[in-house]
């Protein structure tokens, strides 16, 4: 498991997606979660890089998991999802900071097709508030954007959640260069 996480892990980076310290990923597998620890660069995850946790323990606090386990637990709890990954994509969060509306439309056809609309929802870092908005969301939508913190995606695979992950950048790319250029 961790080898896959690790491999996303350095795609992510390597894309531009994050930077090395930001964002986290995980994999449901059963009652668990491996999620990447907390302070460790995804470009650079080993054995030691991941860490197991119960999908639903409420009370299961491990500080050496991600600040972001309560959203990933809380997704898990509220769809069927079996893999997350939450990125600080720069143009996600800046289209999350100037969209007026709770939702972002892609303007590119790729991102018609297969995102519709992207929730962007509330909430703080690593909170309970952020965790139902986004388990919430994501019952309805492939990906969403916390407003002003980055993505998340959920999907059968890390391959499905990171296809998501790129796909929101890239929309949010487009209809950014395509907003500026027309003023």
């Amino acid at each position: 498991m961790w080898q896959e996480i690790s491999r996303f892990g350095k795609k992510l980076v390597d894309t531009g997606l994050v930077g090395s310290y930001f964002g986290n990923i995980s994999i449901r597998e059963g009652s668990k979660i491996i999620i990447t620890r907390h302070n460790v660069p995804l470009d650079k995850i080993t054995e030691n890089g991941v860490v197991e946790v119960k999908v639903d323990s409420s009370t299961d606090i491990n500080s050496t998991a991600s600040s972001e386990t309560i959203v990933h637990r809380k997704i898990y709890q509220m769809t069927p999802a079996l893999a997350i990954i939450h990125a600080h994509a720069p143009f996600a969060v800046i289209q999350s900071l100037v969209e007026l509306k709770d939702y972002i439309i892609p303007i590119d056809v790729a991102g018609q097709l297969v995102l519709h609309e992207i929730p962007v929802v509330h909430g703080g870092i690593g909170s309970f508030e952020l965790a139902v908005n986004a388990g919430t969301a994501l019952r309805d939508y492939k990906g969403i954007i916390i407003h002003g913190h980055g993505s998340f995606a959920a999907g059968e695979t890390l391959e499905e959640a990171f296809t998501i992950t790129t796909q929101i950048e890239y929309s949010c790319n487009i209809k950014y260069y395509v907003e500026l250029a027309k003023k």
